[in-house]
């Protein structure tokens, strides 16, 4: 069905096959083989970290797809936090969901989402992959946890519905995720398919409280979550099922906007089927644009417009369905900004933040008495332990915390004079009573990790002191976490070297 015909149908439904398509790339420039599909009317193509060199040449490199085909989606994965595509080299300016959430400020939230959006509007992105309107009812959740705005469907809801409108009205798209809730999982759908086993009741009460919110507030995409929910779908995740996205989203909801993937590449979309079948599944069952993965190539796109071409063919995908998710696509892109002319850039690419803009971060964090006490006993940090664990794809390898900070800040701090430990999984403390003191544990999600727990176990051990900070969510028992800051930006790691400054010098200033 890719010839033309005497009435150009089959070379038309090719197009609108290929309109539904969103892959990524690598390289800071498109190949010829994007911008090739992007004439032919492919519906976009999804920007990842390693496209990005600098504001000015994610510019120029929307401005050429968008020449290859003016309905061109450009989309890209900006929440505003730990996820983070346009800062990737630097960390993001931004203070992430959870803290947000814990601040409970929506005029914040609202102008947070709006610099976010100003820019990526003066770089020529049409659609971002947020807001993240999961609730994170699983504090041992390995990819959701402080991208949530918390573990609260209320706050959750007031939250993604500020977010949506102010972010939508810089003419920059939302993307509500991870339909129908990916906060109560403790699997990483990258990596494989989660389950979440909650009653209906549940699921309405909490998981639907927030995408009702971003529905009601307009957003004009939803993105899928590769999970599966035996309750309402004991055989498909949600991407590929038709109850849940036809029944529940279409119809309970009445979502009419477009519906896109996650990408298809994660294990949990695309483990047992393989992409190409993940793709003719994904359309069935109701999805409008599929996000491909991040480094495609000319012949994964042709093998999987080749399925989808026989799959109508046969009589597995209804034609309609394929043109209907088309004229969505296209009606997105019709809305979309232009990309702006010339080479300035506006400052809002790079926010500043004055002094009470960080003290309200600051009073975001929790901490405990103990750890201001035995900052306290010393005018000086001796050692940072910093832990690192494997990041989720999501998140990606993008700077994170106050190492991020540091590396971009012009004024020395005590991270610049204390001397930095790096644990891993596959590298321990040699000898814990030797640091110098004070100890600093810096990490994310320090329970989760065995390695983690052990090395703050063995400096406990032998030491009294040893502060940990906790820049990803805790356990409920905050049993690893003296210090928890819900968030692991730049802005964060900013935070995190202001608040301990305070310590200190408030400690300098009384001995």
């Amino acid at each position: 069905m890719t010839g033309t015909d005497s009435t150009g149908a089959g070379t038309d439904l090719r197009r609108d096959v290929l309109t539904t398509l969103l892959p990524g790339f690598e390289g800071l420039d498109a190949p010829d083989w994007v911008l090739e599909l992007l004439r032919d009317g492919l519906g976009g193509v999804c920007i990842f970290g390693p496209n990005i060199e600098s504001p000015e040449q994610l510019r120029a490199l929307n401005a050429s797809l968008r020449a290859a085909n003016p309905l061109a989606v450009i989309a890209i994965d900006e929440e505003g936090g730990d996820v983070t595509r346009l800062f990737y080299d630097r960390g993001a300016p931004f203070p992430g969901n959870a803290v947000l959430g814990r601040i409970d400020d929506v005029e914040l939230t609202a102008r947070v989402a709006r610099a976010v959006g100003e820019a990526l509007a003066a770089t020529g992105c049409t659609v971002t992959f947020a807001p993240d309107v999961d609730v994170n009812a699983n504090p041992d959740n390995p990819v959701i946890g402080i991208r949530s705005f918390g573990a609260d469907p209320e706050l959750v809801a007031r939250h993604s519905a500020a977010w949506t409108t102010a972010l939508q009205q810089t003419g920059v798209a939302a993307s509500a995720k991870h339909f129908p809730g990916h906060g109560d999982t403790a699997t990483d759908s990258h990596l494989a398919l989660p389950v979440v086993d909650v009653p209906l009741a549940t699921l309405r009460e909490r998981e639907l409280v927030p995408f009702r919110a971003a529905i009601a507030a307009g957003s004009r995409t939803i993105m899928t979550s590769h999970i599966l929910i035996p309750e309402l779908d004991p055989e498909n995740p949600a991407t590929l099922s038709p109850q849940i996205l036809n029944s529940l989203l279409r119809g309970e909801l009445g979502f009419d906007g477009v519906i896109v993937t996650d990408a298809l590449d994660m294990k949990g979309a695309s483990g047992v089927h393989g992409i190409p079948e993940a793709a003719v599944r994904a359309l069935a069952a109701g999805c409008d644009l599929l996000c491909i993965g991040t480094d495609n190539s000319a012949e994964e796109m042709a093998e999987i417009v080749a399925a989808v071409e026989n799959a109508i063919a046969t009589g597995r995908l209804p034609e309609a369905r394929v043109r209907e998710s088309a004229a969505r696509v296209r009606a997105l892109a019709e809305d979309s900004v232009p990309v702006p002319a010339g080479p300035a850039l506006p400052a809002s690419i790079e926010p500043r933040h004055d002094t009470e803009e960080i003290g309200r971060v600051i009073g975001s964090f929790e901490v405990t008495d103990a750890a201001r006490e035995r900052l306290a006993r010393s005018t000086r940090v001796g050692t940072v332990v910093r832990v690192d664990a494997v990041a989720n794809i999501a998140v990606g390898v993008a700077p994170w915390g106050p190492f991020a900070a540091e590396d971009v800040s012009e004024s020395p701090s005590w991270l610049g004079g204390a001397e930095t430990v790096a644990v891993s999984a596959h590298r321990g403390l040699v000898d814990p009573a030797a640091l110098q003191g004070t100890v600093l544990v810096v990490g994310k999600d320090l329970h989760r990790h065995e390695f983690a727990r052990a090395a703050i176990d063995a400096l406990r051990a032998v030491r009294d002191d040893v502060v940990t900070i906790d820049m990803g969510w805790p356990s409920n028992d905050r049993a690893y976490a003296d210090v928890s800051t819900f968030g692991a930006s730049r802005l964060l790691g900013e935070a995190v070297i202001e608040f301990v400054d305070d310590v200190l010098r408030a400690a300098v200033a009384t001995s």
